[in-house]
């Protein structure tokens, strides 16, 4: 390997501390792993996860599951398992997990999974052996008739690791591609053949001492997959057959990753990446690796023109404690207020620059509004100069979903549609507005509703003058980078109230959303304009067949129409934000979305129903109780204090105490249109939830609410920094600005594993790499926010940078960003305050 690409394979895996790897150094340490109480096998330098995380119950199989290895701070080896397929798909069959316990042998855990509909259950035995350890797979019974031939043992390996680099299999050498090349079954399965097999031992990147690892079988021969040739999201995939009649010992492998003797991760160094105000607060935080000899102080240094560095200031960290595995120090450099270009040095090491500069924040949120969403606007073209991102989509919507089904993007349809229309039917006047929630090209109706509602209060609250994008409805067309003297915020909004309104004229009530019917076509990538073909199905056509403007097609979405309350009210709140936002440009929408809010709003107040939103089983606090609050404070806002309005929301007074953590920045916009007894009351809540936060604030360095479930959370810690904001302006004697400051640090930059700004573009070194309609490029949509940083199970924090294919850490979403919007305006006037 080049000294070059190895220098960049450092960068890519944490800049680790690696003493002498050329020339044949770099062999394993002579440490073993051991098993720790919280069910992992540990020795320095590498981690092997066992079931600590398990295959979703919705989305099936994620790439964090199974057994996984963590080697040199890279987690490059996951899902290992049974497999019922060489290279599962993502809605692939996935084995259902049944118990983890300490197994008989020390340093053994062993691991019950069951495939209950096949009849297949198993343990699988993970023990420590000598500089690796070993895999055994016991099954209850041999395998049964319809699975032989089909059942093995798979572990897949981040292919990123391993791009350009090479394996062996015995002897035999082969190289991992770049892209997928095949070879490919003849026999129209579409399911790739190995890119190795027969052997009993493979190695993969033998040259790399950073990423080697060897799997040697004792029970049959190994194949070597690039499941890529079946779906792009896939990864290299180690697989061993199980063998008709086997039963203890089916499966067993001797896995050996290569571990640096006394490897220890580099110090990450993390910042605001857009900069800082000269008069806000400025402290860097700095993750350590506990074995790393960290020095005592750091160094803030100017970059000259002539480029050279001037330290500017010297000073000694401050502890921040130990958090999931690693020690945190604190740099405070907020006596530095002269404008210019800074670095920080530590350990040897300076980081890429920032500014410090008045204007650091003035356009933070500029490329969220005027390309991200305006790229995932749907039922319109998109085009910036010569890149044209989508032609007109989806302009067949919308076909009424059947009943009684669940879809597999996680959508329910019960028996009754609560719909004029028959399952299958065409339903006219959906074809317009909207956004596609993510790097699917779904409508998520909750979703759309808090994108305006983020983009009104933004407007109100903080202001969003900005004029890039030219939005022209009738001609279904955007251009993006060519101003057309509308406020793009106004535009943005039109389009989303569009959709909501579409909706209400339609069924009288707000619906779930609109997605796509089969999985083939839900994992189209690229432009969304060609997802369906535009044309509106007629089941008398052959598939082929085209009439007039029919087609025998089956694609058009599929709309599922759920009457639920909260979606009325998350709604209701929307449509009368909108109306206060076009009541100026647009008077007879404003005057439309009005009449639907009250109307929806009204129904809504005869009883309170059930709760969720019709996608699936969360916990998620998007109760209808919890929206009517949303609901009614909107339109108390419009209505400048209407009584009805103020009434409702004192009798809500009860939901508001019970959900002050989800909905305390919604509740103190209401204050200026309320007595004051209204704001006696929430000043307890405000109390009680600040020391809340705070004690969250302790338990994690970065001082936001940082989320350890199934998701990255900068959604949850951009809203953060709203409400905290809100309450902040609302009770400036109880809480200060420091809490939005710091959520705006944490989704710019500083924030667990890499200091990379989370909004694609945004500060001087962002994700560029990100899951949207373009992830198949390994590329990035301007603006989007990607979640973030994922708590691997049990300690580790991960965001990969090169690997677009983890939604859970990439995906972009559209709510998410108009948020980050929201936040950074936030954020921008409470820097303003500093002093």
């Amino acid at each position: 390997m080049p000294r070059s690409a190895f220098i960049a394979l450092l960068a890519s895996v944490g800049a680790c501390v690696v003493p002498a790897l050329f020339g044949g150094a770099g062999t394993a340490s002579a440490q073993s792993l051991t098993a720790t109480p919280a069910g992992t096998l540990e020795t320095q330098g590498l981690s092997v996860i066992i079931d600590q995380n398990q295959f979703s119950p919705i989305f099936f199989d994620e790439k964090n599951a199974g057994i996984q290895i963590v080697l040199h701070g890279n987690r490059l080896a996951t899902d290992g398992a049974v497999r019922l397929d060489p290279t599962p798909e993502q809605w692939a069959r996935v084995p259902a997990f049944v118990s983890r316990i300490k197994g008989s042998e020390p340093n053994q855990i062993v691991v019950r999974s069951t495939y209950k509909d096949v009849n297949l259950a198993y343990a699988v035995k993970v023990t420590a052996e000598g500089d690796g350890f070993r895999i055994a797979v016991d099954l209850d019974q041999p395998l049964p008739a319809s699975l032989a031939g089909k059942a093995g043992f798979n572990l897949d390996f981040l292919p990123t690791a391993y791009f350009g680099k090479t394996y062996l299999m015995d002897a035999a050498p082969g190289l991992f591609p770049r892209h997928p090349t095949g070879p490919m079954a003849k026999d129209g399965s579409g399911d790739p053949l190995p890119m190795a097999s027969g052997g009993k031992s493979v190695t993969l990147s033998p040259e790399d001492p950073l990423t080697r690892v060897t799997i040697t079988s004792d029970q049959g021969p190994l194949s070597l997959y690039d499941a890529r040739n079946r779906a792009q999201n896939g990864w290299f995939v180690v697989r061993s057959m199980i063998a008709v009649g086997a039963k203890e010992n089916a499966v067993v492998w001797h896995v050996r990753p290569n571990v640096v003797k006394n490897w220890v991760r580099e110090p990450v160094v993390s910042f605001n990446q857009a900069g800082y105000t000269p008069n806000r607060p400025k402290i860097a935080l700095i993750e350590l690796d506990p074995k790393f000899k960290a020095p005592a102080d750091a160094a803030l240094v100017r970059l000259t023109a002539d480029g050279g560095q001037q330290t500017v200031l010297r000073a000694r960290t401050q502890s921040r404690g130990h958090w999931t595995r690693y020690d945190y120090a604190a740099f405070d450099f907020s006596t530095v207020r002269e404008p210019g270009i800074y670095a920080i040095s530590y350990a040897g090491k300076t980081t890429n620059p920032f500014r410090i500069a008045a204007d650091a924040y003035d356009r933070i949120w500029q490329t969220s509004l005027d390309t991200f969403i305006a790229e995932q606007m749907d039922h319109v073209g998109i085009r910036e100069q010569y890149r044209v991102w989508s032609a007109p989509s989806h302009l067949d919507d919308a076909r009424q979903a059947p009943p009684n089904i669940t879809h597999f993007d996680g959508y329910k349809m019960g028996a009754n549609l609560d719909s004029p229309f028959k399952a299958g039917e065409h339903i006219p006047g959906l074809a317009v507005g909207g956004f596609q929630d993510a790097g699917d090209y779904d409508i998520q109706t909750p979703e759309n509703a808090s994108v305006v509602r983020d983009l009104v209060w933004a407007r109100e609250l903080f202001g969003l003058d900005w004029d890039e994008t030219s939005v022209d409805e009738a001609a279904r067309a955007v251009e993006i980078r060519k101003p057309d003297g509308v406020e793009d915020a106004a535009q943005q909004i039109r389009h989303g109230t569009l959709q909501l309104l579409a909706q209400y004229k339609v069924f009288g009530h707000a619906i779930v959303g609109i997605v796509d019917p089969a999985l083939r076509q839900y994992a189209h990538l690229g432009e969304a304009g060609s997802q369906t073909d535009g044309l509106l199905y007629d089941a008398a056509l052959k598939p082929v067949e085209r009439k007039g403007g029919t087609s025998g097609a089956p694609d058009d979405r599929w709309a599922f129409t759920t009457d639920l309350p909260a979606n009325n009210l998350l709604v209701a709140a929307a449509l009368a934000a909108s109306s206060r936002a076009l009541a100026a440009s647009d008077p007879a929408m404003a005057k439309d979305a009005l009449t639907a809010a009250t109307a929806m709003w009204a129904k809504q107040q005869r009883g309170i129903a059930k709760s969720g939103d019709g996608r699936d089983d969360s916990s998620s606090p998007r109760s209808a109780e919890a929206a009517n609050v949303a609901a009614t404070i909107e339109l108390l806002i419009t209505s400048k204090g209407d009584k009805a309005y103020a009434d409702r929301l004192r009798q809500l007074l009860p939901v508001i105490r019970q959900n002050f953590g989800w909905i305390g920045g919604v509740a103190v916009r209401a204050i200026p249109f309320m007595d004051a007894d209204y704001r006696a009351q929430l000043a307890p809540l405000v109390q009680q939830f600040k020391a809340k936060a705070d004690g969250d604030r302790a338990r994690n360095p970065f001082g936001v609410p940082i989320s350890d479930g199934s998701w990255a959370g900068s959604n949850k810690v951009v809203s953060f920094g709203t409400s905290m904001y809100l309450m902040h302006k609302a009770f400036p004697e109880l809480i200060g600005t420091g809490y939005t400051l710091d959520a705006l640090d944490y989704v710019l930059g500083r924030h667990p594993a890499n200091n990379l700004s989370l909004v694609s573009t945004v500060g001087t070194d962002s994700k560029l790499i990100g899951y949207g309609h373009n992830r198949a490029d390994y590329s990035f949509i301007p603006g989007g926010m990607v979640p973030g940083v994922l708590i691997v199970k049990p300690d580790f924090p991960e965001l990969k940078t090169d690997w677009p294919f983890l939604w859970f850490e990439n995906e972009y979403t559209v709510s998410t960003t108009s948020a980050y919007i929201l936040a950074a305006r936030a954020a921008m006037a409470a820097a303003a305050e500093a002093k």
